[in-house]
């Protein structure tokens, strides 16, 4: 692999993908799509869509490879620093001898995702290109027709992980939280916040709640249940406003 170019695809929407997106794919010599279980069967299945709609004949190779799991059982870091060599190993393996190969990347490959990490693990290294694309964070707001932030003020773009583990961020009245699959907001006080909700952006199933965290949270916990059993998996973003006094 001389050439590694991880292309930001946005929420699975064809719609998001860049025009120098769609030309970096169409110039690679493979495109990989990993595979996640046959539970998230669909992840694959959009990455194909994208692929069938904006390639043209002749186009690169499509490869498919299974993605390793992360072993929970243990030291979370150590455990991600594992998982993070094996997908080095996984990719590796899956260009085989195609000289420029790309891989899609839900959202943007700077933000909350790994790939540049786990890219900074293949030996020999090839040469990273980085085609930015629409963040969750950028649809999320954008499906609200909301501002991330108020006038003048700060926000903190963090994990689930982080507020079940930290609390609110300090210094801040608003913030986003990705991969969260354990709704933490249910940590806060829900009468101090609003929320902006969203799963599937930008998609046909999208879904939205808005409102008072008091009033909203159970139906979002209710509603992001349903939708991850009838789909198998769900990508979902929220942001959380203090209330003023």
């Amino acid at each position: 692999m001389r050439e590694l170019i991880l292309i930001g695809i946005g929420t699975g929407n064809p719609d998001h993908l860049t025009g120098a997106g769609i030309k970096a794919m169409q110039d690679a010599d493979r495109i990989l799509i990993p595979r996640k279980g046959r539970d998230k069967a669909d992840l694959a299945d959009l990455r194909r869509q994208i692929c069938d709609r904006v390639l043209t004949a002749p186009g690169p190779e499509i490869v498919e490879f299974d993605l390793p799991v992360r072993d929970a059982s243990g030291d979370y870091r150590a455990g991600v620093d594992d998982w993070h060599d094996a997908i080095a190993l996984a990719w590796a393996e899956a260009a085989g001898n195609a000289e420029r190969v790309a891989l899609l990347i839900w959202g943007d490959p700077s933000l909350y995702d790994s790939s540049l990490r786990i890219a900074a693990r293949l030996s020999p290294a090839p040469q990273i290109r980085v085609i930015p694309g629409i963040t969750s964070l950028q649809a999320l707001t954008a499906a609200h027709a909301i501002p991330v932030n108020e006038i003048g003020a700060p926000f903190v773009v963090t994990t689930g992980r982080q507020l079940r583990d930290n609390g609110w961020p300090t210094g801040v009245d608003t913030a986003a939280f990705m991969l969260d699959g354990q709704c933490s907001f249910l940590t806060l006080p829900p009468e101090e916040f609003d929320i902006w909700w969203g799963a599937f952006l930008g998609m046909p199933e999208e879904l939205l709640i808005h409102g008072r965290l008091s009033e909203v949270a159970d139906q979002i916990v209710e509603t992001r249940a349903e939708a991850r059993a009838a789909h198998g998996w769900i990508m979902d973003i929220y942001l959380l406003r203090r209330r003023p006094a």
